[in-house]
């Protein structure tokens, strides 16, 4: 009888695609070591994405794969996660201390894109990343509720300062600068410039993933933004309507313009659950996420139903995802985040922190 080889194990694996990747773990490069003592076998992968909730699931979806080799014996996997910094538009340079920055974006208001922003930076943070979230709508900043997290932001020498922290997630917005009530009166360059500051002037402290929550829309506001600020890639989020799909791809194609990858989209509110009864309605309607993906060859990462609970939990500042990680909607928040960060994984990483900077002086 042969015995096992590394080529019947890389042969083997190629038939499993891995759903967070959407691709089998030799072409994206996951699989790091292959050890072979008779007929067991040790599996080392590095996965460049946080998923400690899948690993018990992956590791026994491999060993299944790996069960039809002939005369295989025992299967050990260890799995490793490394998440690398990637690359962000020309021109404009990553930030210290942020490896990532995911914009979230909508092109129409009301599509529950904050409340996608602060479940899904959470579900990042459970799955096992260092997470912040920066909340760029200055006009209407929802940030400091949601997170149930108030006061003004310290500063230890009077020109930066320390992000706030709730739920072991970094934050920034205008909202911890100001009154709850006071209107923010500003014309688009000082909108600009003041969140150019909350970004650049904040201490983030060695983050795998900053979360952006872009304000609604795609004006000359969004557009300097994705401009001026490092995105590494965006995710967009509507509903199944009609008229939120027309504003969600014009935030598509504002991306494409500016250089920006699309990692996906999610369709928020895709059913109704009736508190009462627990029936499940498409109240607006169905299929519009699933369209848009195939129109454009983007990602549907996912889609969320509208829950009483997720609206209560982001009123009261304890967010579904912190307070029930492990509950049904939970899990569907962060099955997206491994899934949104799978696909960043795959994309080109910036390896500029690596290499020392070069400098000449004339002594």
């Amino acid at each position: 009888m042969t015995g096992i080889t590394r080529e019947n194990i890389e042969t083997q694996l190629k038939n499993y695609v891995e759903p967070c990747l959407g691709q089998d773990l030799i072409t994206a490069s996951v699989i790091k070591g292959i050890e072979i003592n008779g007929a067991d076998v040790d599996l080392t992968l590095t996965l460049g994405f946080p998923a400690d909730g899948y690993h018990a699931a992956l590791k026994q979806a491999l060993k299944d794969e790996l069960s039809a080799v002939p005369g295989i014996g025992d299967v050990s996997i260890q799995i490793e996660t490394d998440i690398t910094s990637h690359s962000v538009q020309k021109g404009v340079q990553i930030l210290p201390g942020i490896k990532n920055t995911i914009a979230i974006a909508s092109g129409k208001g009301g599509v529950g894109k904050s409340t996608t922003s602060v479940n899904l930076a959470l579900a990042l943070q459970v799955e096992g990343a260092k997470v912040g979230i920066l909340d760029a709508d200055i006009y209407g900043p929802s940030m400091p509720r949601m997170l149930g997290c108030s006061g003004k932001p310290e500063s230890a020498d009077g020109k930066s300062i320390e992000p706030k922290l709730s739920y072991n997630i970094q934050s920034m917005s205008i909202g911890y600068l100001i009154d709850e009530e006071t209107p923010m009166i500003w014309r688009g360059p000082m909108v600009t410039g003041a969140l150019e500051q909350l970004l650049g002037d904040t201490n983030w402290s060695d983050l795998d993933y900053l979360i952006i929550d872009l304000p609604p829309g795609t004006g000359d506001i969004q557009l300097t933004l994705c401009q001026k600020i490092p995105v590494s890639a965006a995710i967009i989020v509507t509903t199944p309507q009609d008229i939120a799909l027309l504003d969600a791809r014009k935030a598509h194609n504002m991306f494409e313009k500016v250089g920006v990858p699309v990692l996906g989209i999610i369709e928020n509110m895709s059913t109704h659950i009736c508190s009462q009864c627990g029936y499940e309605e498409h109240i607006f309607g169905s299929g519009g996420g699933e369209q848009m993906s195939k129109q454009y060859g983007i990602d549907l990462l996912g889609s969320l139903p509208l829950d009483i609970k997720i609206r209560e939990g982001v009123d009261e500042g304890k967010p579904t995802v912190a307070i029930e990680p492990d509950s049904d909607i939970s899990l569907l928040y962060r099955e997206i985040a491994r899934m949104a960060s799978a696909r960043l994984s795959l994309r080109a990483k910036d390896y500029s922190g690596r290499f020392p900077k070069i400098v000449i002086e004339n002594n």
